[in-house]
């Protein structure tokens, strides 16, 4: 997405609601009234022009985050005090909110797309621009680049197997195509796939090379105890000891050109295919690392057994029920309050909110009991806001608010949840399946799965 693009994107946002100070006066004189002098849009259109800038337009975006959520409070407060005057709020008001809440998903949708164009607009040039001649790493990639095209363009690989040769890198497969050589891997599965994908910007990596990852843990029982300097030592309890496996299961993307792209020399084909690729793996990962069930793919942590938090064991996750069965409760702010104490403090440092973009929409609205909002709107680049206090991390993959689902998990991924990555990305020229497309079957390994079952807890829609 483009800084063009984008402007004009945001420009619908002027679309989306009325200036609050255009509402028809009311004869209520303890209304709440939306800040004066910043009309919604009167920010869409400032947001519009801040957006044709370059690497400023992320933060300028944010930092309009703040006034447009003062009008949403305006006009939801409004919305609030007629359900309690009139038993139900005035529908023009409810549309009016209910836009604005679209509003704030708009700017977030920049924020992200802007992101990723300025990670798309830093990658490094064909043939190495931009880095030292002279260095060595730099010239080797340089050389890879060069023999990869030729075999993307062409499906000639004796200067792949001449770089071999130099490099002492296998980078011919025995069975065709070839190994991305370790140091371009990154611009194949570079910052793009980490955007792309909300559980790898949260969860802990570990690149592997072997097809398995195996991690040892204590489940307790060692016991110890003050003792006197003459006194007898007793023995005490031996500790348990546990191990988790994760294996790396293979991802592939197949994308396809016609020859007439290939022999198109100004086509920058590493970039394309990384593009293609990312996409494609951050879809299949970001469903896997939530829901994945665990068959050739990484188990998901919605996937493991749910027990209600108050019988927690290990090896399951702990959920805390909202008391309705198909809803929020009439208080979900005390909810909220309950799944955040059912993680311990340590694992509350570093802890966040993840949840779907719609239930987000309703956290929006709910307040504490001073009737202060508990969502506020975030600098922090990736991040949609906080929701007392903690980041929230917006993840489609996330189910929405249902009899029995559990649509928001909170608690620290770095800890909870493990992403193994074999290393190794390998590339097979197909010219012969889909013709006149040439297709570029990509693979890689990747495994995950719940390492600490303390570290993630989720709210449950049901009555216990």
């Amino acid at each position: 997405m483009t800084a063009l693009s984008a402007a004009a994107r945001a420009d619908d946002l002027a679309d989306l609601c009325e200036p609050l100070e255009t509402k028809s006066a009311s004869t209520d004189t303890d209304r709440t009234t939306a800040p004066k002098g910043d009309s919604i849009e009167a920010l869409a259109l400032e947001t519009a022009a801040i957006s044709t800038k370059t690497a400023a337009s992320v933060r300028d975006i944010e930092a309009k985050l703040g006034k447009v959520f003062e009008h949403f409070k305006a006009s939801n407060d409004e919305a609030d005090k007629d359900r309690q005057k009139k038993g139900a709020a005035d529908p023009i008001t409810e549309e009016r909110t209910s836009r604005i809440n679209q509003g704030l998903d708009e700017i977030e949708d920049l924020k992200r797309k802007l992101r990723i164009a300025e990670i798309k607009a830093a990658r490094p040039g064909v043939g190495g621009r931009g880095r030292n001649p002279v260095d060595q790493k730099a010239q080797m990639q340089t050389l890879w680049r060069k023999a990869a095209d030729v075999y993307m363009r062409t499906g000639d690989d004796r200067q792949l197997r001449e770089f071999q040769a130099k490099a002492m890198s296998n980078s011919v497969n025995a069975d065709g195509g070839f190994s991305v050589f370790a140091e371009r891997e990154e611009s194949i599965l570079d910052k793009l796939l980490l955007e792309m994908s909300p559980m790898r910007q949260l969860a802990t990596v570990r690149s592997i090379s072997t097809l398995q990852y195996t991690k040892m843990f204590g489940l307790g029982g060692a016991d110890s105890g003050w003792v006197a300097e003459t006194a007898a030592r007793t023995a005490t309890n031996t500790p348990q000891i546990a191990q988790l496996t994760y294996n790396a299961m293979e991802i592939y993307a197949n994308p396809g050109a016609t020859q007439q792209i290939l022999d198109d020399s100004s086509v920058d084909l590493e970039a394309w295919l990384a593009e293609e690729v990312n996409e494609r793996f951050a879809a299949q990962e970001g469903n896997a690392f939530v829901k994945g069930d665990g068959v050739a793919k990484p188990k998901g942590f919605l996937d493991y057994t749910k027990v209600a938090n108050a019988s927690w064991t290990h090896g399951n996750i702990g959920y805390v029920a909202t008391g309705q069965a198909a809803a929020f409760s009439s208080a979900p702010f005390d909810e909220l309050i309950n799944l955040t104490m059912a993680v311990k403090a340590g694992h509350r440092q570093g802890a966040r909110f993840m949840s779907s973009r719609g239930t987000l929409s309703t956290l929006r609205k709910i307040k504490d009991t001073t009737g202060q909002y508990i969502w506020t709107p975030s600098m922090e680049a990736g991040v949609s806001g906080q929701l007392l206090g903690y980041p929230v991390t917006e993840d489609e993959e996330m189910p929405a608010v249902a009899a029995n689902a559990y649509p928001i998990a909170f608690g620290n991924f770095a800890r909870g949840y493990l992403i193994v990555d074999r290393k190794g990305v390998n590339v097979l020229r197909d010219p012969f399946t889909n013709k006149p497309y040439i297709h570029f079957y990509t693979t890689k390994r990747v495994g995950g799965g719940v390492h600490n079952f303390e570290a993630i807890k989720l709210l449950k829609i049901a009555a216990s």
